[in-house]
Parts: C-alpha cells; structure tokens; sequence
C-alpha cells in the first residue's frame, strides 16, 4: 500500500507545473516542454517540446505556433485546429519545463549557475536563490550584466546599501539572458 501512495505522488507530482508559471500570463517560449492534454483522447494527448522555431507537432496537427503564446491562448488554439478531426475538443496546457527563460549567477554564490526565470525577479531575489554569499564575496562590487553586444550595459549592485534601503534602485528586475556578477 505504501508503495502504491509512493508511485501515486511521484505520477501526480510530474503534472504540476514549474511554481511561478501562470497559464494566463506565461509566454511560452523555444525548448520549453509542454504537457498537451485532450480530454477522452489519450491518443492525441502527449508531452511536447517547443522547437527552436517556436512550434510544436501534435497527432492530426503539424507545425502549431507555441512560441509567444500563453498556455491558454495555446490551448484555445489547438481546441480550433482539432474541432476539424474531433467532435469534442476541450485541450489544456501545462508548461512542464522552462528552458527558454533563464538568468545566470556567477561568481562567490553558493550555487552558481542557470536559473529559470519563472516570474518577476530581483537581483535580490536571485542572489537568494543562487544560496547567498561565499565568506570571500566583495558584496559591494557586484554587478548585473544586462543586454549582449555592443548594448550591453553593467549595472552596479551594492549590497549592503540595498538592503539598508539607500539604494532601492539598484535592485532591478531581470530579463532573459542577464547575468549576475559577484566577485
């Protein structure tokens, strides 16, 4: 019995998206993997990376646009395109996997690395999920990396002055790509 109840939570907890993914405000995005479920068709359901080009292949459907679209958006889209094979169509979306939007953190973290952007996040925010500081971290010559190229810009980020609340602006939002810097 215990065996079974372990098995059950394992398999219910594979469909629960990423935390922070709202179906109604979550762009999706290139190498995202999406849970695609048709009621009463097992066969038509399936689980479906988004392909570099921002589409995604079904049964009965071929190159569906993805990309840029909400989770419900996209499955209002697939309900239209598969009313044209099936009398009933009622189609939810689930992002399983957020590969397409990501920050990075390097540098004296705990945990340096590629995270996923799920929401709205701040340097601060960010720092706390790369696990803090190691002992030897100049917290006052961090910096945040925003842009590629030629516009790519390098912000200031103090620490300590943030979290006293003198320099609240320093404490920007992240966008895809940006990367954390602390020495």
């Amino acid at each position: 019995m215990i065996r079974f109840l372990f098995f059950t939570a394992l398999l219910a907890a594979s469909d629960v998206p990423p935390p922070g993914v709202n179906p109604q405000t979550y762009l999706i995005g290139p190498e995202d993997v999406l849970a695609v479920h048709v009621w009463k068709e097992p066969e038509v359901s399936c689980r479906v990376p988004v392909r570099p080009d921002g589409r995604i292949s079904l049964p009965l459907l071929n190159d569906v646009p993805a990309a840029g679209l909400t989770p419900t958006e996209l499955a209002r889209r697939l309900s239209v395109e598969l009313k044209k094979y099936l009398t009933e169509a009622d189609v939810t979306v689930v992002v399983e996997q957020v590969n397409s939007k990501k920050f990075y953190v390097m540098g004296e973290v705990s945990r340096a690395g590629a995270y996923p952007l799920l929401a709205a996040t701040s340097v601060l925010q960010a720092l706390s999920a790369a696990g803090g500081f190691r002992d030897f971290a100049n917290t006052k010559r961090i910096y945040v990396l925003k842009g590629s190229g030629p516009s790519q810009r390098r912000l200031p980020f103090d620490y300590k002055a943030v979290v006293q609340g003198k320099k609240p602006e320093q404490n920007v939002l992240l966008e895809h790509g940006d990367t954390i810097v602390v020495p």
